[in-house]
C-alpha cells in the first residue's frame, strides 16, 4: 500500500479515468510531485473488469466510443490489447425481437426525425427536457424512454434537450477483448496511487490546501478533483470554505442508474448468431437490452437503466434473473431458461463512491458542466466525465477533462514558482 506523504505540490482526488490521466500528465513532466488518493480498494472508479467465469467481463464502462477519435484508442493499442472493432448491431435489434423489418425502419426513420427535433428544441430561448419532442400517444415512445434509459441512465422528462445534442459521437464503438477496466488498472500502474484514502474535507483557507482522508492528513498546493458529481453534491466531501456554486453544478448534473447482469449460457442457442443484440420489450420502457455470446463467450450480458434499474437494484440479482430470463423465453422460446445461470450484476446506485453511473444534466442545466469544470482560485481544480462538454457519460470524456485539469494544475504551479523566485533578495 503506498505511504500517504505528508505534503505534495499537486494531490488528485479520485483513481478514475480523469484521476489516473491528470496523475500521468502531471508526472511527465518530471518536475512536481503528487499522489492519488483514492476511496476504493481499486483502480478504475466506474471502469471495472472481473471475471467470474474465466472470461473478463466490464460491470462499467464497456466501449471505445468514437473510437475512431478516442485518445484512449491508441493507448489501448499501443499497451498490446487487443481491440474488437465489430460494430454494434444496435439498429438491427428490433428484427431479430419479434418485429417485422418494416417496423424496424419505421423506428429508424423516428429516431432521425427526433435527432432533427430535438436540435431544433435545443436552439429555443428555453432548456426543456428530452420529452417535449415526443408525439403524444406514439407507437414507439416507449421504447424511446427505454433507450433514454440506457443512454442517459435517467428518462426522457429529466434530461436536459440542449445538453444531450451537445453530445458529440462518431458512431464507431470498439470493445477490448482484455476488458476496459484492465486497461485503467495498466495505465495506474507505477502511479502513487493511495487506496483505501477517502477524502472527507478539503480546507482551501491557507496557502496550502488540507486534505482530511481516511489514512491521516496530507497537504498539496494544488489539488484536482475528479470523483462524482454524486459525491460533490452529497458533501460526501466537504469543502472549507464552502463552494455553493459546485454543490449546485453537481446537483444538476446527477448521475443516472445503469445496470448489467450478466448471465452464463450452457450449450449453444439454436438459429441464434453469436455476437447480437436484442431488445426485450417494443412496447414497455421496463424492457432489457441484451448482447448474446458477446466476444463469442457463453454469456449474455443484460443491461437497464433509470427508475426500472433502481427498482430492480431494490430487489436484487434474484429479481433481475427473473425478469431477464422471462424476456429472453419470449424472445428465444422457454426452453432458454434452463441454459441460463446468473453470473455477476452490479448495483451502481448503491456503490458507496459512484452513487449511479454517469452524469446527464437536468433541463435548465446544461451549462453546469462548464461551471462544474472551472478552477477555484486557481488552485482546485476540476475532473470527470461529468466536467466534459462534449464526451459526458464516456471514460474517455473524463479522461481528456483529466489531462486539461493536470495541465492547468501545472501553469498554475509555474506561476506561483515564479512568483516565489521573483520575491527572493538578489
Amino acid at each position: 500500500m503506498t505511504d500517504l506523504p505528508s505534503d505534495v505540490d499537486v494531490a488528485v482526488i479520485g483513481a478514475g479515468s480523469a484521476g489516473i490521466a491528470a496523475a500521468r500528465r502531471l508526472l511527465e513532466t518530471g518536475r512536481v510531485s503528487v499522489l492519488v488518493l483514492e476511496a476504493r480498494d481499486r483502480v478504475g472508479g466506474r471502469v471495472h473488469t472481473v471475471a467470474p467465469a474465466g472470461f473478463p467481463l466490464d460491470r462499467g464502462a464497456e466501449w471505445l466510443h468514437s473510437a475512431d477519435r478516442n485518445p484512449l484508442s491508441p493507448i489501448a493499442q499501443r499497451l498490446g490489447f487487443s481491440v474488437h472493432r465489430r460494430p454494434p448491431e444496435w439498429t438491427t435489434r428490433l428484427r431479430r425481437s419479434g418485429e417485422t423489418i418494416e417496423a424496424e425502419e419505421e423506428w429508424i426513420a423516428l429516431r432521425e426525425a427526433q435527432r432533427v427535433a430535438r436540435r431544433k428544441a435545443a436552439m429555443q430561448a428555453e432548456d426543456g427536457p428530452l420529452s417535449v419532442v415526443l408525439e403524444p400517444g406514439g407507437r414507439w415512445n416507449e421504447l424511446l424512454e427505454a433507450t433514454s434509459s440506457w443512454a442517459n441512465g435517467a428518462e426522457l422528462d429529466l434530461v436536459s434537450i440542449r445538453d444531450s445534442v451537445r453530445y458529440e459521437d462518431s458512431g464507431t464503438n470498439w470493445r477490448l477483448h482484455e476488458g476496459y477496466g484492465r486497461l485503467f488498472a495498466a495505465l495506474a500502474e507505477g502511479l502513487p496511487v493511495a487506496r483505501e484514502a477517502a477524502v472527507s474535507r478539503v480546507d482551501h483557507h491557507g496557502r496550502a490546501i488540507r486534505l482530511d482522508t481516511l489514512r491521516g492528513i496530507v497537504t498539496a498546493q494544488r489539488v484536482v478533483v475528479t470523483v462524482p458529481t454524486s459525491i460533490i453534491a452529497a458533501e460526501i466531501i466537504r469543502f472549507d470554505p464552502p463552494l455553493p456554486d459546485k454543490l449546485a453544478a453537481a446537483a444538476g448534473l446527477p448521475l443516472g442508474i445503469d445496470d448489467k447482469l450478466f448471465l452464463s449460457v450452457d450449450g449453444a442457442l439454436p438459429g441464434v448468431e453469436h455476437d447480437i443484440y436484442l431488445v426485450g420489450s417494443t412496447r414497455s420502457r421496463e424492457t432489457m437490452s441484451y448482447q448474446v455470446r458477446p466476444l463469442d463467450r457463453p454469456a449474455i450480458y443484460c443491461f437497464f437503466g433509470g427508475r426500472f434499474a433502481a427498482a430492480l437494484e431494490r430487489e436484487g440479482e434474484a429479481a433481475m434473473f427473473a425478469f431477464a430470463a422471462d424476456e429472453l423465453a419470449r424472445l428465444l422460446g422457454n426452453g432458454v431458461r434452463k441454459q441460463l445461470a446468473p453470473l455477476a450484476s452490479t448495483a451502481w446506485l448503491r456503490d458507496p463512491w459512484a452513487r449511479g453511473s454517469y452524469s446527464y444534466a437536468l433541463p435548465g442545466h446544461a451549462d453546469d458542466r462548464a461551471a462544474l469544470a472551472a478552477p477555484v482560485d486557481d488552485r482546485l481544480f476540476f475532473a470527470g466525465e461529468a466536467c466534459s462538454p462534449n464526451f459526458f457519460s464516456t471514460a474517455h470524456g473524463a479522461w481528456i477533462s483529466g489531462i486539461s485539469a493536470a495541465e492547468a494544475a501545472l501553469a498554475s504551479l509555474g506561476e506561483l514558482r515564479r512568483t516565489a523566485a521573483a520575491a527572493v533578495p538578489r
